[in-house]
């Protein structure tokens, strides 16, 4: 079940859910408007040859109060907001439609696990011919809330628990890497 907004607020007053710093202006019907935040990673495409998922990626990484993604371009981003989910509810991050209205599709793989702490690492492409300018602090995507029939038996303790800005892939990391290798 997708939670409202009077659902979402109680949750936050009673410190079950924690989504911070929150505006009034963000709280929706049945979502919470989270903001673009200053730090970003670009993959160092002109240094590594390829991409692959048994090795770590070398990122560029910057803080700035804008940024220009050129056309067909791929960036990761942070949230401004801070998110702590409980162990019976998960989310949602989908993009806001004013924003994917201008060729902008962004992702962070589409789902927060119950039991997850952290700021989240947006995946932007820009699809447009045209560069896109975008300005932290403005709203640019959605978390919707959806309760769980039970509380997870065993919640997210992953390798993304706590991160703070934006983090690269650490698919290197998987159980399957250290399986083939072993």
């Amino acid at each position: 079940m997708i939670l409202s907004d009077r659902t979402i607020n109680r949750l936050l007053a009673e410190g079950q859910l924690a989504v911070d710093p929150l505006t009034p202006e963000q709280m929706q019907p049945a979502s919470i408007d989270l903001r673009l935040g200053t730090h970003f990673l670009k993959i160092k495409e002109n240094q590594v040859g390829y991409v692959s998922l048994d090795e770590e990626m070398e990122y560029e990484s910057f803080e700035s109060g804008s940024v220009i993604i050129p056309p067909h371009s791929f960036l990761l981003a942070t949230t401004v907001e801070t998110i702590r989910l409980p162990d019976n509810l998960t989310a949602f991050v989908e993009g806001r439609s004013s924003i994917g209205r201008i060729g902008l599709f962004i992702q962070n793989a589409g789902w927060v696990d119950p039991g997850f702490e952290g700021q989240i690492t947006l995946e932007l492409y820009n699809a447009n011919r045209l560069p896109i300018k975008l300005i932290s602090g403005w709203r640019i995507c959605q978390l919707v809330i959806a309760e769980m029939d039970h509380e997870a038996e065993r919640p997210y303790r992953g390798k993304y628990q706590g991160q703070r800005n934006a983090t690269g892939s650490r698919i290197y990391l998987d159980a399957e890497r250290r399986t083939a290798t072993e």
